[in-house]
């Protein structure tokens, strides 16, 4: 497997391995062994879905120390994490939604972890065997619920607050990734995942000692430095090194 993606054509939801922009529909399990296509699926009529769907979005915040400078905040001893609603979802050319407009709303581009087995205490030399792949992802953040609370779930899980995909990358090396995020055409954030203060690994492993993990959930690693508010009409693209890029608007 390489790129792969997730698809909705009429009630139909399917995977599909994307190859040069084609799609190769998958047979089986994604999370086992599966098959796919040798010809290429039609692409018309298709609907893009975020690449997995997940029982689960974890996030880990203060995971680069230029980020935890920019919010006043000390760096943590261990992986700081808490829980996204699902239903805060939105796939690659969805748009996202502001509640409060009158609050500051901040982007925040992120790496993706995707795991592919059912996980519990593993530790962080063998993680990796327990990963399907890496997708760009935003952690949505109403600033102003943010600072005004002690817990950072609601300010982070509106609909529309998690721009996932467009596909996971199943090849790739998760610590040696620049990771961009643009707004408008100008690049904002500018970083490199060698940059985590806990790579990974560590963050998955540290997970799993805490809370069982299945295949499909979704941690999202932390955002760098550079975050700024959003604005209805904000073209928002997020670049990692390698992957095709996610890409929203905001209303």
């Amino acid at each position: 497997m390489a790129a792969i993606g997730r698809f909705q054509r009429g009630e139909e939801i399917f995977y599909a391995k994307v190859v040069d922009g084609e799609l190769f529909r998958l047979r089986g399990d994604v999370f086992g062994s599966p098959s796919f296509d040798k010809n290429p699926t039609k692409a018309k009529g298709l609907k893009p879905l975020t690449p997995v769907a997940p029982s689960k979005i974890i996030a880990v915040g203060l995971n680069y120390a230029d980020h935890a400078r920019e919010q006043n905040r000390q760096v943590p001893k261990e992986p700081l994490f808490w829980f996204k609603a699902t239903t805060s979802l939105l796939p690659d050319g969805g748009k996202i939604e502001i509640p409060f407009p009158q609050h500051r709303t901040d982007y925040e581009a992120e790496l993706a972890i995707v795991i592919g087995r059912k996980i519990r205490n593993v530790a962080p030399a063998a993680a990796a065997r327990y990963i399907l792949g890496y997708t760009a992802a935003q952690d949505i953040s109403d600033r102003t619920i943010q600072n005004a609370e002690s817990q950072w779930a609601r300010c982070k899980s509106f609909d529309t607050f998690t721009p996932l995909g467009p596909y996971v990358e199943t090849k790739t090396d998760p610590h040696d990734l620049n990771i961009q995020l643009f707004q408008n055409g100008r690049l904002r954030q500018n970083s490199h995942t060698s940059q985590m203060i806990f790579n990974c690994y560590k963050i998955v492993s540290h997970i799993s000692t805490n809370l069982t993990l299945l295949p499909g959930d979704v941690i999202l690693t932390g955002t760098p430095s550079g975050i700024g508010p959003i604005a209805s009409g904000d073209r928002l693209e997020v670049r990692i090194q390698g992957f095709t890029p996610l890409v929203n608007a905001v209303k």
